[in-house]
């Protein structure tokens, strides 16, 4: 017996120093890291840093957005040390500020409508002509007679650039469009208009808004992920040259199996690191 309860307790001394072997990493460190950009990262990062400055308190993580644009801005002008994008990193931007890439997860975009939408499902044909302008009124797409309450994102958004190339076919929105700076923005706007039609990225839906199925593609991180959804991005966190110090372990925590659960949780899909 008293052999039995010395493997038990080894077996569980063993599990509980592998849950807290990601945060060993922090010990002894001291210092502050910002983290701005691509709203769609927020969770995940604010998990990130939740959990470093409870193991460490001499540690101070600020995580903001602002959208893609403002975080290959901040973080080349030094602004942050590490700068979120939804979006691959334009060759300019790269040359201009000497930017390092981490791809971390995988992240669809989907259409979302009210939840008191009676439309569930469209034709990529008619997405492209409602963000255009061209279709505006439900009654057009099987709905109610009622205009259509047009959505989109900011310019710089990495959401709206993975959009408007992957369900708009590199096409543009109307200019008269309602503009909103944020996915969560984008999720209370929808939520409140019942003849609102927007897109999030899929971890931002729920039961305060709807996805629409696309040329019946269901917009799901399953289906994102087995490619069968095909309207996606990668998320990525982006530093000026190669990190060091608390960025360098930042970065390594996200990609830790602490980090791939804050991923997952968030509605995402985790990317092993690949340098």
């Amino acid at each position: 017996m008293n052999r039995i309860l010395s493997a038990l307790a080894l077996v569980f001394l063993s599990a509980s120093l592998a849950v807290a072997a990601p945060l060993d990493a922090f010990k002894g460190q001291k210092g502050n890291l910002d983290i701005a950009g691509g709203t769609a990262h927020i969770p995940v990062m604010k998990k990130a840093a939740q959990a470093i400055m409870a193991a460490n308190g001499d540690i101070r993580i600020t995580v903001a957005g602002g959208g893609s644009g403002v975080g290959v801005q901040k973080v080349g002008e030094g602004l942050v040390q590490i700068g979120n994008t939804g979006r691959a990193l334009k060759e300019g931007e790269i040359a201009k500020y000497g930017l390092v890439s981490f791809p971390f997860a995988i992240d669809g975009v989907a259409v979302a409508v009210n939840p008191g939408n009676g439309v569930t499902s469209l034709t990529r044909a008619q997405v492209k002509d409602v963000f255009a302008g061209r279709i505006t009124n439900w009654k057009e797409l099987g709905g109610k007679d009622a205009a259509i309450s047009l959505y989109v994102r900011e310019d710089g958004s990495g959401t709206r650039e993975t959009f408007e190339e992957r369900a708009l076919d590199k096409g543009t929105s109307a200019g008269s469009a309602n503009v909103v700076n944020s996915n969560g923005a984008m999720k209370t706007a929808i939520a409140q208009d019942p003849n609102a039609i927007g897109y999030v990225g899929i971890g931002h839906l729920d039961d305060s808004i709807r996805g629409v199925t696309v040329d019946g593609m269901v917009p799901s991180q399953k289906n994102a992920a087995d490619g069968s959804y095909t309207i996606t991005r990668l998320l990525y966190m982006n530093t000026k040259g190669e990190p060091s110090g608390l960025t360098a372990l930042f970065i390594d925590y996200i990609y830790s199996e602490d980090g791939k659960a804050f991923i997952s949780g968030s509605g995402y899909i985790p990317l092993e690191r690949k340098r």
